[in-house]
């Protein structure tokens, strides 16, 4: 079995569905998305990337879609089916049981917009996006809709409490050697959990944007980052925290830009939160700053999963942001500059009388 049939073969274990289907965050986003937005889907022919149950497509239709062609490569393809005949929806939604990439669609129409569930873990592992771009190119017609139509992966320090914690004291017994080893195996590996808001340790950082609507499959082969941030807190720094949102079209007005975020201050999803555990805490000091690299890369034997490498730098070897929230003196010294340089602005618009600037002194000038 190659790993697109193990790929879609796993999408036939109805208890991933039920786990995707529960989660009230994600699938109420959709709804908002498309329920929102019934003036947009009104009429138009729509396709479902990845159907699996069927849900999104039948969203579409109770907006008023005139067509749906709802694609599902694993066997789900024949519930989804029944799902949409239990909601009597058989007359506008059409499941096709194929490949998108094998879809031939009557007299080679065009949609008017695509939407699809693809994300993965850290939104691109083991995800399908490849697939939803290739619909993209093929299906889509010009100025056509996507949803959601891009999406942002964020990094941010963090403590991973459950992990080191709680060891000390195992029915009174210590088991730090054992809490050693753990951490050890799991720094080999990311850790799916949830963390709370309070874990995070520094201000995020947006690693990746994907523009579902322009983006080719290239341009998501390799992601990195290289860091500096100050601790928000003192604290233990043990991992680095990586979740992503996803941004829906903004065609309403009244419903505004829908956003379903995998954030640790946002309700917890079946994502949760990817954890890159480090073997060994770090105590930091509030402004301390903590400086990392992240690469992201797809992994060349199976393009469906993405392979992270984080590594440790020395704040003092790479560029700080500006302004940087770490308390390096040139960093405040900067901090401290740009702030007066704003209140010298804020006081020169006030009064009305010009901001000046000095000039630079050309010393080769001989008048």
């Amino acid at each position: 079995m190659d790993f697109n049939e193990e790929y879609f073969c796993s999408y036939e274990d109805l208890e991933i569905h039920k786990l995707m289907l529960n989660d009230v965050p994600r699938t109420v986003a959709y709804q908002k998305a498309i329920l929102g937005n019934k003036t947009y889907f009104k009429d138009k022919v729509v396709m479902d990337v990845g159907c699996g149950t069927g849900i999104l497509s039948i969203f579409c239709a109770q907006a008023g879609a005139k067509k749906v062609y709802a694609i599902e490569a694993s066997n789900l393809a024949n519930i989804a089916r029944d799902i949409v005949k239990e909601n009597k929806f058989e007359e506008v939604i059409e499941v096709i049981h194929s490949r998108v990439e094998d879809v031939v669609l009557p007299n080679n129409i065009k949609v008017d917009a695509i939407v699809s569930e693809w994300m993965g873990f850290f939104l691109l592992h083991e995800g399908m996006l490849d697939s939803v771009l290739f619909a993209r190119h093929k299906f889509l017609k010009e100025n056509g809709e996507m949803f959601p139509e891009s999406a942002t992966v964020y990094v941010a320090p963090c403590s991973v409490s459950s992990l080191y914690d709680k060891w000390n004291d195992v029915y009174g017994v210590s088991m730090s050697t054992f809490a050693k080893e753990l951490r050890t195996s799991k720094s080999q590996k990311p850790e799916i959990q949830t963390i709370s808001a309070n874990e995070v340790m520094g201000e995020e950082i947006a690693m990746a944007w994907i523009n579902l609507k322009e983006d080719m499959p290239e341009d998501l082969n390799s992601f990195t980052i290289q860091h500096v941030v100050g601790a928000n807190k003192t604290g233990k720094y043990q991992g680095i925290c990586v979740w992503f949102e996803c941004m829906f079209p903004e065609l309403s007005t009244e419903l505004g830009r829908e956003v379903l975020s995998t954030a640790p201050s946002s309700p917890e999803t079946h994502w949760k939160q990817t954890i890159i555990v480090l073997p060994e805490e770090l105590e930091v000091e509030a402004s301390e700053p903590i400086a990392f690299q992240l690469d992201m890369n797809r992994d060349p034997l199976n393009g469906r999963r993405y392979n992270l490498e984080f590594t440790m730098l020395d704040p003092a070897d790479i560029e700080h942001p500006l302004p940087c929230s770490c308390d390096m003196t040139k960093c405040i010294l900067i901090k401290k500059f740009m702030k007066q340089t704003e209140q010298q602005a804020l006081e020169s618009k006030a009064s009305g009388t010009p901001m000046l600037v000095e000039e630079s002194i050309d010393d080769d000038d001989d008048s």
